[in-house]
């Protein structure tokens, strides 16, 4: 058998334990995970006693790990901040990376780690895993095939009516960058643009809104993840943002952790095309005229949930999907879902809402 790829763990917080290490755990024929580093020792310990090797090292200081000649690939799920950092020096040891969302908190730090990537000759992916559930990936081959035609207005939905983080460090500005529109609006921005295939940004402007999330106090916020404290919230509650392309294409992005509002959606697009539209809100549908007909198509795409009802239903969960496509371009293999040259428009145009927001004026590119 072959040697199994060697793996390390940077981060054993909410996000690794959530998505990163369940999904490693489905690749265990072909990986091990002997490598977990947190500035918290207890997190890396109950991590690599749940999933790493029996031989697996805890680690608080992440270039320590970084030394291990033969861990081959790296996850870094550290709050915002401190994904540059981290990824450009895993990458320059010798590691592959995939980084979680994302790319980084601003363009500049983005390009160290184009730039970092470039000089390694590496391979670095960024954790966008919305691309890869069922509806995403019908879509997309989709608009590949042109059933949309020119793709000329879209939107970006990242909207909860009361969906505020309270664990972690989410409203700290410092660590994080932002809060919603960097958040989860993210995730909603990079499923659009790569629908659209579209990565030239021409002007920004946005605006953003700290209205509830100061002045809400504990017994009339409705949080449906608990109580935060306005005393230490940081960050915006909601953001929007106007994208002009160089093509002329439109995108109206949308991002709320706390909006007073009945339209929620999160990580969803909406696509306006010059042969058909389509949208995410209720499934995958698909507006067209047929035969003169108004009509809408809904795929079905909806991933059974709970055991698996056949062999390789768990590859069907988004997580695993872009796992197993980050190990496969390891092995040479394909490629992963995610160019870090896409994730870093991503960046950009995040950076010039929240630009905008705060001048008052457009941001040209």
């Amino acid at each position: 058998m072959a040697e199994k790829i060697k793996v390390g763990i940077i981060g054993c917080g909410g996000i690794a334990n959530q998505k990163h290490l369940p999904a490693l755990k489905t690749q265990f024929d072909r990986l091990e995970i002997v490598g977990f580093c947190d500035i918290k020792p207890e997190r890396a310990e109950k991590a690599a006693k749940e999933y790493g090797t029996p031989d697996a090292k805890v680690y608080t200081d992440y270039k320590e790990m970084l030394k291990d000649e033969s861990i081959v690939t790296i996850h870094v799920l550290t709050p915002n901040v401190s994904h540059c950092p981290l990824t450009c020096d895993a990458l320059m040891a010798g590691k592959h990376v995939i980084c979680e969302k994302p790319m980084a908190a601003t363009p500049e730090d983005a390009q160290k780690m184009l730039d970092a990537q470039k000089a390694s000759g590496k391979i670095l992916t960024i954790g966008y895993q919305n691309r890869c559930r069922q509806d995403s990936l019908t879509l997309k081959k989709m608009c590949e095939r042109g059933d949309l035609g020119d793709i000329y207005y879209a939107k970006a939905h990242a909207v909860r009516r009361r969906g505020v983080p309270t664990w972690g460090v989410f409203p700290n500005k410092a660590l994080q960058g932002g809060g919603p529109l960097i958040d989860i609006g993210t995730h909603s921005l990079d499923l659009t643009l790569w629908m659209m295939n579209n990565y030239k940004p021409k002007s920004v402007m946005g605006a953003s809104f700290q209205k509830l999330g100061r002045s809400l106090q504990p017994g009339e916020q409705g949080n449906m993840m608990g109580v935060w404290d306005p005393e230490t919230y940081e960050v915006e509650d909601s953001a929007f943002g106007f994208v002009t392309m160089e093509n002329g294409a439109v995108i109206v992005i949308e991002a709320s952790w706390a909006l007073n509002t009945l339209d929620v959606s999160e990580a969803l697009t909406e696509l306006c095309g010059t042969k058909a539209g389509a949208d995410m809100k209720d499934g995958l549908r698909i507006n067209t005229v047929v035969f003169d007909k108004m009509t809408t198509i809904k795929p079905e795409c909806r991933t059974p949930k709970g055991v698996d009802f056949f062999a390789g239903m768990s590859a069907l969960r988004p997580e695993v999907y872009e796992c197993k496509r980050f190990y496969d371009a390891v092995e040479g293999k394909g490629e992963p879902v995610v160019k870090p040259e896409e994730a870093f428009v991503v960046t950009q145009i995040l950076d010039a809402i929240y630009k905008s927001a705060q001048t008052g004026k457009l941001i040209e590119f």
